[in-house]
């Protein structure tokens, strides 16, 4: 049996019986919702330039990006790390490897700015020549 509307000593009721904590909750509730319906109601401008998605960077430009960066960084430390710690697969690793001996006999031959052209220019060759012969899907872990 229920005593009519008598709570616990401290709880402060409405006149419908609700207590503030309830009637706050149910307020912001409200709210929220009013939120949302204004928001799902609103018109939505699209530009023409984003109603495109980008085209996707072409397999041998990713390849020679990545084999750029890496072969960068092993010149500056002087140390390898494992092929899948960088991104690469074993045939991109091919490639890094050799570009990184011809970059540090450049280097030591001409200096640090022949040996960074060396790397963009044999990266981005062995990576289109890779590519062009079927690239990672031609072989086991290619």
């Amino acid at each position: 049996m229920t005593t009519g509307g008598a709570g616990r000593a401290g709880t402060v009721r409405d006149g419908a019986g609700r207590t503030a904590a309830a009637a706050s909750v149910a307020a912001v509730l409200a709210g929220l919702l009013a939120g949302c319906a204004a928001t799902a109601t609103a018109p939505v401008s699209v530009s023409p330039s984003s109603r495109t998605s980008p085209s996707p960077t072409p397999p041998e430009a990713l390849c020679t990006r990545l084999v750029v960066h890496w072969a960068r960084e092993i010149l500056g430390s002087g140390t390898y790390g494992d092929y899948q710690s960088m991104g690469l697969s074993n045939g991109q690793y091919e490639i890094l490897r050799s570009v990184v001996d011809e970059a540090r006999l450049e280097r030591k031959r001409r200096g640090a700015d022949a040996a960074d052209e060396l790397i963009r220019r044999e990266a981005r060759t062995g990576c289109a020549a890779w590519y062009r012969s079927g690239g990672p899907g031609a072989g086991a872990w290619r």
